[in-house]
């Protein structure tokens, strides 16, 4: 579980591992797609240690 905000409701909320609907791994991260509670499609990056990738 964690929180992220959402950019379509923008709303922070906590994300359970139900929501997941994708993993993608890259070269250096680990994409994970989910689905907030607005219905909205989100896609974050964790690093190799699992930490999630905060957005530049």
């Amino acid at each position: 579980m964690f929180a992220r905000e959402c950019t379509e409701c923008r709303k922070r909320m906590l994300i359970f591992p139900s929501q997941i609907v994708a993993l993608k791994t890259t070269e250096e991260s680990v994409e994970l797609t989910y689905e907030c509670w607005c219905g909205a499609e989100q896609t974050c990056e964790l690093d190799a240690r699992g930490n999630l990738r905060l957005a530049a």
